[in-house]
């Protein structure tokens, strides 16, 4: 059973946890990020017509930790915070903010629980903007501040082979989807942590299985031929 974990160098030890040693483990990272300056992103919110009145601030990722303070000097008194995914909640508390409250998959299911506006954004350059698109339509003022990219990796032909090979490939995110799309085998089980990946491999790839966690060894061994 060999599976293909694709999450950047560094960020797999957690699922290399969860599989157990039971399973034949390849790293193909297929995406890399790429972090602002903290000076554009700064500049970037002082631009903005609310700094320093925002009343909620939705983190999508994460990976947008580094840019927190930054992010709170953009907001005004009482503003409420909300996180996209458990991961980036666990962040938020290690940086001294506690949500108020966080979707567990989909950014979408914040929407009922923001009712104040205007509404800042900190993540990807290439985010999801569903939340954003339902808030505006609401009448809500919507700013949306990038601090990182997400960057595909050109893979080398011994890494596009293990992927057209592996039994499982593990893909973390819609942009590490667009590298693997054309070179995983159909009959390839693709893992995803959620309903929003989820959503974007299986409008091309039937395979598909949501859920990551501590049974993902137990999971992953049950779909052995």
């Amino acid at each position: 059973m060999i599976v293909a974990l694709t999450r950047e160098v560094g960020h797999n030890d957690a699922l290399r946890t969860w599989l157990g040693a039971d399973v034949d483990v390849r790293e193909v990272p297929l995406t890399e990020t790429h972090f602002l300056e903290h000076e554009t992103v700064a500049h970037e919110l002082a631009s903005l017509e609310n700094y320093g009145s925002f009343a909620s601030l939705v983190i999508t990722s994460a990976r947008a930790s580094e840019y927190l303070d930054l992010a709170r000097a953009a907001l005004g008194n009482d503003a409420d915070v909300f996180s996209v995914g458990p991961a980036t909640s666990q962040v938020l508390v290690a940086h001294g903010v506690t949500p108020r409250a966080q979707s567990s998959s989909r950014a979408l299911e914040l929407a009922p629980l923001i009712v104040k506006d205007p509404v800042l954004f900190l993540g990807a350059s290439q985010a999801r903007e569903e939340l954003a698109d339902d808030l505006s339509a609401r009448g809500y003022d919507v700013a949306i501040v990038a601090c990182y990219e997400t960057l595909p990796v050109a893979l080398s032909e011994h890494d596009a082979a293990v992927l057209h090979d592996a039994d499982v490939v593990l893909i973390g995110a819609p942009s590490a989807w667009a590298v693997a799309r054309e070179l995983v085998n159909p009959s390839t089980w693709v893992i995803v942590p959620g309903v929003t990946t989820g959503d974007v491999v299986r409008s091309d790839h039937e395979r598909v299985l949501e859920g990551w966690g501590p049974a993902l060894g137990d999971v992953v061994n049950s779909l052995a031929p």
